[in-house]
């Protein structure tokens, strides 16, 4: 076959190639991305062009427990900050019981673990702070229940 089909199937199917939109790039008959969704196929990239949901990065991060007081970290009070950024970039602030805490080189990797498998996020950073010292204050009412702390 010579030039492009342009052979008419039923209902105005078309094996021409669709024409470019008037303004649109200068390629005769570029064809636009798409998905079956409808939406621009940027968009619709898992965790290209947009920031994870704060909820299901709060989910995975309370997912992780301190292996010796039955409450996971974030309810703890040791998560200091989360920024979501709109790369899918994900960095967590966050700080430990105590500086000699037997956890401490396995929580920090249990965290960005579980944060990398939400949709959305292409990495996550996880940093140890120690400013302001971490104390029983900021444990959540749930922990405190927990752990019978009134």
């Amino acid at each position: 076959m010579d030039g492009p089909d342009t052979r008419q199937g039923a209902e105005g199917f078309s094996f021409d190639p669709p024409a470019e939109p008037q303004g649109r790039g200068s390629g005769a008959g570029a064809v636009e991305s798409w998905t079956p969704g409808g939406e621009p196929a940027e968009a619709a990239s898992a965790g290209t062009g947009h920031a994870a949901d704060e909820d299901a990065v709060i989910a995975a991060i309370a997912s992780v427990y301190d292996p010796e007081i039955p409450v996971n970290i974030y309810e703890l009070g040791l998560i200091y900050a989360i920024d979501l950024h709109q790369d899918g970039g994900v960095h967590i602030e966050m700080t430990l019981t105590a500086p000699n805490c037997p956890s401490a080189q396995e929580l920090p990797v249990q965290v960005q673990e579980a944060v990398q498998k939400v949709d959305g996020v292409t990495r996550a950073e996880v940093e140890i702070v120690w400013d302001p010292p971490w104390d029983m204050s900021r444990m959540s009412d749930d922990a405190r229940l927990t752990l019978n702390m009134f």
